[in-house]
């Protein structure tokens, strides 16, 4: 996937709260405080796609995400569309953050597969959205605590983007924006706007990012 790296801050970095115990809730795939204008999506709980408990206390802060980053993770680009198949690259994400990068648990706060399922990832992140609050990463060096990240599964460097994922990541940001309160024409951004040693998420997939925030709000304004 695609691997963060110390860069100078683009934006003014944003930081607040504190850690607090953390404590599985389950049960938050379909609620949110979002409006029926941009109803929640399905998200699969950490449960259900069986992830590790993470090995440190996640950074739960009383605050809210000013951006949503779009990432592509760099894996292959499947062409088996299965939930089984978006449940194994969860894992595989989750292995390779905790195993190799030496991070506490999943960087990304949501997952969307290239069949467009949607699968949280760092413990407690569907919590966080559901309270309005936010669930510090490790998906963006430097602005993790108020950046929420979606990993795209893929590399999109020069393959173009499955239709279900781009379909369900509109449906994801839209949600995020809505629960949020944020504007998609300024929230949106992908990970090479604040690290410019990454080429994610891919020249294709941050080509489509002005229709990404098109499309976002145009559903926001339904």
């Amino acid at each position: 996937m695609c691997q963060e790296k110390a860069t100078t801050s683009r934006r003014r970095l944003l930081v607040g709260g504190a850690a607090i115990a953390s404590t599985a809730l389950a049960g938050f795939a379909l609620a949110s405080p979002a409006s029926a204008g941009a109803a929640p999506p399905r998200v699969y709980t950490r449960a259900e796609w069986g992830a590790r408990p993470p090995n440190g206390t996640v950074r739960y802060l009383d605050r809210q995400p000013d951006h949503v980053v779009v990432h592509h993770t760099a894996g292959e680009n499947t062409t088996d569309y299965s939930l089984a198949a978006a449940f194994a690259h969860s894992k595989w994400i989750q292995d390779l953050h905790m195993d190799r990068n030496g991070w506490i648990d999943a960087g990304q706060q949501l997952t969307i597969s290239r069949g467009g399922y949607v699968m949280e990832g760092r413990h407690l992140s569907l919590r966080a959205i559901h309270e309005r609050q936010h669930l510090s990463g490790a998906q963006t060096a430097g602005h993790n605590d108020h950046t929420i990240g979606i990993e795209n599964e893929g590399i999109y460097v020069s393959e173009p983007v499955p239709g279900m994922l781009f379909e369900s990541l509109v449906h994801t940001v839209a949600w995020l924006c809505d629960t949020y309160r944020l504007d998609p024409f300024e929230a949106i951004v992908g990970h090479r706007d604040y690290v410019t040693t990454t080429v994610c998420p891919g020249d294709v997939l941050y080509a489509r990012l002005p229709e990404l925030r098109q499309r976002v709000a145009d559903q926001l304004a339904r």
